[in-house]
């Protein structure tokens, strides 16, 4: 299997970013510099990768992080070090930036972070009309019979550029056909991605404020997305759709206000893809974001 192991010095893409010049006073666009950051792709290292991993956990999760035992998922993931990768700056040592997995549900079922992740997924599913037509059931032990379901998880820091991503995708399709290759348990009928966004709300910092803002869109917000690939990526799903977290008690979104006006009111989502056409959805995202999409 030495074709999925040796790509630790591989550059993920050569990503722009802009980056504040603080010698001087002056706030202008004049000031701004832009500074060229060469991110990487790394297998999981054990030693190195479980607190980084387990943080994005924390931030993918949002609310419901403490729902689940995510030092066993952690641990789980970053011991599957020739499936996924990590996105890391100058050096393996370092904490990832990104991360991106996929865990068999039916192989780890018995094991508490998976099992925990079935039973939430499965309830948090039957809240929307199109997850609940098919992922309660193939999450059922009477579904995982019959179908294997490829749990997708992946986060990244807010401020990384969406393009060193469809790199992170791309690998993880050659990984897993050398995983099927060499009889590894990773052949799937189905990817179960689960990611987030946001709903704009109007604050409840000040009641005029609050009386004259809608969320865009009106009573009824449409949801947002934090990774622009996963407004590509649903266009490939056999269901998808969006859920409340559990322990979101709404009094949060004034504490993330992404705009002047707004408040920020994240939300679960999850899209189901069938195999034969997940290559055409990573594929797709990189076309998107490479075009752009970020």
């Amino acid at each position: 299997m030495a074709r999925k192991r040796g790509r630790e010095a591989e550059q993920a893409n050569d990503a722009t970013v802009d980056k504040m010049d603080h010698d001087g006073d002056s706030s202008s666009d004049d000031d701004m510099d832009i500074v060229n950051v060469d991110f990487e792709l790394f297998n999981y290292d054990p030693q190195i990768d479980f607190h980084g991993v387990k943080t994005l956990l924390r931030q993918l999760f949002d609310a419901d992080h403490q729902l689940f035992d995510l030092s066993g998922l952690s641990d789980l993931i970053v011991e599957q070090n020739t499936i996924g990768s990590t996105c890391k700056v100058d050096d393996k040592a370092n904490d990832a930036y990104a991360f991106l997995t996929v865990l068999n549900m039916w192989e780890h079922r018995a094991k508490t972070p998976v099992a925990q992740l079935i039973a939430y997924l499965s309830e948090k599913a039957k809240t929307n009309a199109s997850l609940a037509a098919v992922v309660p059931e193939l999450l059922s032990p009477a579904g995982g019979g019959k179908n294997v379901v490829g749990l997708v998880l992946a986060d990244r820091l807010l401020n990384m550029p969406a393009e060193v991503i469809p790199p992170m995708w791309g690998m993880l399709i050659d990984e897993i056909e050398a995983a099927v290759e060499d009889k590894e348990p990773y052949e799937f009928t189905h990817y179960l991605v689960v990611s987030r966004g946001y709903h704009e709300v109007a604050s409840s910092l000040d009641e005029s404020e609050r009386k004259q803002k809608k969320p865009r869109g009106g009573d009824e917000a449409q949801l947002l997305y934090f990774h622009p690939e996963d407004e590509e990526m649903r266009k490939h799903a056999l269901a998808a759709g969006e859920y409340a977290f559990t322990k979101d008690d709404g009094s949060v979104a004034d504490s993330k206000r992404a705009f002047q006006e707004m408040g920020v009111r994240p939300q679960g989502f999850m899209m189901l893809i069938e195999a034969s056409r997940f290559e055409g959805a990573v594929k797709a995202i990189g076309d998107y974001v490479g075009g752009g999409g970020a």
